[in-house]
C-alpha cells in the first residue's frame, strides 16, 4: 500500500518502505541525488533514523532527506556519504 506524503515547512517527504521509523527526527541532511542508494544500516548508527524521498520547496530540487535522532549520527553520515 502506498503511504502518503508528509508536508513539512520545507519539504515534501516520501517515506521509503525500508523504514522502521516513520518519523522526521530533528536532525537531518538533504542529499541532493534522488536515484543515489544509501544504506544506512552499513554506518552503524546509534540512534534511530528515517529515509524519505524529498522535494526541496525552496528552490524545487529532487533528493532524499535522511533524518536522525542524534545529532552525532548526522554529522557520522554526512562525513561518510559518498553518492555512487
Amino acid at each position: 500500500m502506498a503511504q502518503q506524503a508528509i508536508s513539512t515547512v520545507d519539504y515534501t517527504l516520501y517515506p521509503s518502505p525500508r523504514n522502521l521509523h516513520r518519523t522526521v527526527f530533528v536532525h537531518h541532511t538533504f542529499v541532493p541525488h534522488p536515484y543515489a542508494l544509501i544504506d544506512l544500516d552499513s554506518f552503524a548508527l546509534t540512534g534511530r533514523w528515517s529515509l524519505f524521498a524529498a522535494h526541496r520547496k525552496a528552490d524545487g530540487k529532487m533528493g532524499q532527506l535522511v533524518t536522525f535522532e542524534l545529532e552525532g549520527d548526522c554529522a557520522l553520515f554526512e562525513r561518510q556519504f559518498r553518492p555512487d
